[in-house]
């Protein structure tokens, strides 16, 4: 088993940048694929990025493609997520979650563990 806490989130100005992190603690990091999700007021979680078990291959949804990036530290038990040229759409409570598989999924039911999420507002 595996806890997750995130943290870095805040409100940032439109066209500005946050890296959000993924602590893990308990069970080995390494030994999980995690995902980044989103969820804005009145609207259903949508996935964000992924990474491999392995931190080699990485997965991003069409809007933060070329924006986001999502990397990971297994020697710090941490995933990062960075974000980049921040629209107020971008505007949501962000997840981190752990997925017991090799590679990356888009599917938030693969994930078995979740984070409590941290608040990313940004303004325009």
């Amino acid at each position: 088993q595996v806890q997750l806490v995130e943290s870095g989130g805040g409100l940032v100005q439109a066209g500005g940048s946050l890296r959000l992190s993924c602590a893990a603690s308990g069970r080995t990091f390494s030994s999980y694929s995690v995902g980044w999700f989103r969820q804005a007021p009145a609207k259903e979680r949508e996935f964000v990025a992924a990474i491999s078990r392995s931190r080699s291959s990485t997965h991003y949804a069409d809007s933060v493609k070329g924006r986001f990036a999502i990397s990971g530290d297994n020697a710090k038990n941490t995933v990062y997520l960075q974000m980049n040229s921040l629209k107020p759409e971008d505007t949501a409570v962000y997840y981190c979650a752990a997925a017991d598989r090799v590679g990356t999924t888009n599917y938030g039911g693969a994930y078995a563990y979740w984070g409590q999420g941290t608040q990313v507002t940004v303004s325009s």
